[in-house]
């Protein structure tokens, strides 16, 4: 427990963020989820949608530092990989 006012403070605000940032990086997993569902469909434009906002999403998350940058080029490279293939 914290002892000084200044102390609480700061529990509530890194309690505020880490449920902000768990809910960005959930939709994330969801986003990729969503394309690596729909890679089996063969709807090219659905995919090509869904993809684009993959990235958006992704890049959305390094704009509020969530995730780093390198991180978020990696999950949109993997991504990227993944429909090159299919």
């Amino acid at each position: 427990m914290p002892n000084k006012k200044s102390a609480e403070k700061r529990v509530k605000q890194s309690l505020k963020r880490r449920l902000e940032n768990r809910s960005i990086k959930t939709e994330i997993k969801t986003g990729l989820k969503n394309l690596t569902s729909s890679l089996n469909s063969g709807d090219k434009a659905k995919i090509a949608n869904l993809y684009n906002d993959y990235q958006s999403l992704c890049d959305k998350a390094v704009k509020r530092n969530v995730i780093h940058k390198n991180a978020a080029a990696r999950y949109k490279s993997r991504a990227s990989k993944m429909i090159n293939i299919n």
